[in-house]
């Protein structure tokens, strides 16, 4: 029995012999009966009663009778039938422990008279049933199968258990069972043809709509969206918590649809699925967008028919007694855009739309139905499909917070840990505060690499048949920092790009430039503490090579803000200008999504397409920027954006240089903040330091960096190595020398 139920007897089985009980008035408990002294085998000291598993099938509780022989035990007619014996047989009768998680969630019982089939219909009240049943049976162990009988308003019935399940269990497949608890909850249906009819049944699930009285999400694997799972459960099931009778009065409708919208891997599919699973209503259904699709004519409008059909019965049999009918649409954009958009000459996608909207809210709505709709894409949904009384509850899921990511990194190293394969050196706490702008999915993406490292470690590729040490598993902290190296998250920080735009790192170029990136970080701060400026915006203008990309960039790698990207022309080549703009707008919906958030627009001529004769600029280009240099970011997020120009007076003939809130002017290098630079990089002697100096009066960053890497590749032997690492330094005459090859002009 232990291997069928996942658990059994705990004592060895005695043989008792089976009589009948004393009278009819015990027949109607469910209890067994035997001699006081026999109760001793099997219950514990003090207990006036025991668990007992009587032969292989049942789960009875057994009390003491003085009128029961010693080694006899007393079942009634429907036990005996049940177990399959007769008065006068022996019966394998052993203790039963019940395991931690013994309580019952949900009871569902088929009910039926004692004597049969009547003619007459009788009407019960699923509420007045349900207190009775648990206040008869409060304790006892019910099995799938099980029939037991029972007296209600001086008719004698009886119910069979069709299912039994257990609190914290998803279902219930094949035998299970479990004790009756105070939070029971009973499901009634009448058996074929028996002339009962179950009244009140949803007045009966009151608050147990759900099938579990608390929620751990960490249990259903859902980490980080606690708040998000708040605002559901208060805008679709609080109304659906009371009973039909007090909705009614309030004179509200139930909310019949919602739509978790959000970017890629945050969890939609995974909580949409969590909450089909939690509810006592019927098996949710869940469909894929594309599946509903048809190549037939007229199909895929019946596939979507199909969806509501179960619904359609139970409201027309049941009314407001119908249970809850829950539909999951993943990827729903795919079949619900917006009407008029797509010109497939077949007009499918808008029959789809009219459809639902008729299923949902049509003049035959139903109020039985739960429609969940999952996109990335909310913008190409049908408005009207989005308004109260249909999709109307809109939820975002967004990428975790660190306390979220923590959660979601516990989830999956859960099993790791209790079968310890978990380092003692992992810091998840760290993990977490290293992985902003993780979605769900890209943490599980970064333990699976993780673990992929511990498990090369023990594999010899010379001989791949060697035998493994399960043992010496052990997935370090290492290990996961080698994983960040390998999942990029999809709206993080783009610092190899960033990186780029500085390889010649930031040095000391005198307080000038000191100042305005003091500023610059000072415009970062305010992002990140201040509640009235959700947007701040940067421009930096200056001769071109002054170095104002890689200020910029230094700013965006300095903010550690967990969403950095530049926008810039070079990525661009070859687009059309309304990809362009498609791209540009891309950035910015990608940023809002992120709590903190940069945005970097080198060379804004460059992508505005500016040129000095001819087409001058791009204006599609220019009225985008100028709307989203303007918006401000979603509620609870902050940007910063930061221009980068050389050519300024064109700018502010367009009204852009008005669009931003503060402008840097980002000078060439005089001949002191030369001197600053070159005794950064230390590639001249001492002495020959001033005369340098003293020919590089106004110049670019970028030219002296130039004229430096030019002058390195020395002759005389020197190598450029050893002048970059500082053990030779460069020929004065040489840097004169390639000084005057190089036009003032350019400088």
């Amino acid at each position: 029995m232990a291997g069928r139920f996942g658990y059994g007897p705990s004592s060895v089985a005695d043989s008792m012999t089976v009589v009948n009980t004393p009278s009819q008035e015990f027949a109607l408990t469910n209890f067994a009966y035997c001699a006081p002294a026999d109760l001793g085998k099997f219950a514990s000291p003090g207990s006036k009663h025991a668990l007992v598993l009587v032969g292989d099938s049942v789960v009875l509780t057994l009390c003491a009778h003085q009128n029961i022989p010693s080694n006899h035990i007393a079942l009634n007619a429907i036990q005996r039938r049940h177990t399959k014996v007769s008065s006068g047989d022996q019966i394998s009768v052993s203790r039963f422990l019940p395991p931690d998680n013994f309580k019952l969630a949900m009871l569902t019982l088929e009910l039926d008279f004692v004597k049969g089939r009547t003619n007459k219909t009788e009407q019960l009240d699923a509420v007045l049933l349900a207190q009775q049943l648990q206040k008869k049976f409060i304790d006892q162990a019910m099995t799938t199968g099980q029939r037991v009988s029972f007296e209600f308003c001086g008719t004698n019935y009886i119910f069979t258990v069709i299912q039994a399940l257990l609190e914290g269990q998803d279902d219930s497949k094949g035998l299970a069972r479990g004790m009756i608890s105070t939070e029971t909850y009973f499901v009634f249906e009448a058996s074929p043809n028996s002339g009962i009819k179950i009244i009140n049944q949803r007045e009966a699930a009151s608050s147990k709509i759900f099938r579990h009285k608390e929620f751990n999400l960490q249990k259903l694997g859902i980490g980080g969206l606690s708040a998000e799972f708040t605002e559901i459960f208060r805008r679709a099931f609080a109304s659906r918590v009371f009973p039909p009778h007090v909705v009614n009065k309030l004179g509200i409708k139930h909310v019949k649809g919602m739509l978790l919208y959000g970017p890629p891997g945050t969890g939609k599919t995974l909580m949409a699925r969590q909450i089909g699973k939690l509810l006592n209503g019927k098996e949710p259904k869940i469909v894929n967008g594309p599946e509903v699709l048809s190549k037939y004519v007229g199909e895929t409008e019946k596939n979507v028919r199909d969806l509501f059909a179960d619904a359609e019965n139970d409201q027309r049999t049941q009314g407001d007694q119908s249970d809850l009918h829950v539909i999951i649409f993943d990827e729903i954009d795919a079949i619900c855009k917006s009407r008029g958009s797509t010109r497939d000459g077949t007009g499918v996608h808008d029959s789809i739309v009219n459809q639902l909207l008729t299923k949902i809210d049509g003049v035959e709505s139903l109020n039985n139905v739960l429609l969940i709709g999952m996109t990335n894409r909310k913008d190409l949904l049908d408005e009207a499909l989005l308004r109260p009384g249909r999709l109307e509850v809109h939820v975002e899921i967004n990428l975790p917070d660190e306390n979220g990511r923590f959660q979601i990194l516990q989830i999956h190293t859960n099993k790791m840990k209790e079968n310890s394969f978990l380092a003692p050196d992992v810091s998840l706490q760290e993990l977490a505060a290293r992985t902003k702008n993780f979605s769900g999915a890209e943490l599980e993406g970064v333990v699976k690499s993780a673990v992929s490292f511990a498990l090369n470690r023990q594999i010899s590729m010379d001989d791949l048949t060697k035998p493994l040490d399960e043992e010496s598993i052990k997935v370090t902290m290492d290990d996961f920092l080698h994983a960040l190296q390998e999942i990029i998250p999809a709206f993080g920080a783009s610092t190899d790009d960033l990186e780029r735009c500085r390889l010649n790192k930031i040095v000391d170029c005198g307080k000038r430039h000191m100042l305005i990136r003091e500023r610059a970080m000072l415009l970062v701060e305010q992002v990140k503490v201040s509640q009235g400026s959700p947007l701040v915006t940067c421009l930096l203008e200056g001769p071109s090579g002054s170095g104002k990309t890689a200020m910029a960039a230094t700013i965006g790698i300095e903010s550690d803000f967990p969403f950095v990207k530049i926008i810039s022309a070079e990525t661009m080549i070859g687009l059309s200008e309304g990809s362009k703009c498609a791209q540009i707008v891309k950035v910015f919906e990608d940023a809002y999504k992120s709590q903190l958030s940069i945005i970097i627009l080198d060379d804004i001529e460059r992508l505005l397409e500016y040129v000095a004769i001819g087409p001058r600029f791009s204006n599609l280009i220019s009225q985008t920027l100028l709307v989203l240099l303007k918006r401000l970011p979603p509620k609870g997020k902050s940007m910063l954006v930061i221009g980068t120009t050389s050519e300024v007076g064109f700018l502010e003939s367009l009204g852009i240089c008005d669009a931003f809130s503060v402008t840097y002017h980002v000078p060439k290098l005089n001949r002191e903040d030369a001197k600053k630079v070159l005794q950064g990089l230390n590639v001249f002697a001492e002495h020959d330091l001033d005369f340098a100096v003293k020919e590089l009066n106004d110049i670019s960053i970028k030219k002296l960096y130039m004229l430096v890497e030019m002058a390195a590749q020395g002759p005389y032997g020197k190598s450029a190595e050893a002048i970059r690492s500082g053990k030779e330094k460069i020929d004065l005459n040489h840097f004169f020398d390639i000084l005057r090859d190089i036009s003032s002009d350019n400088y």
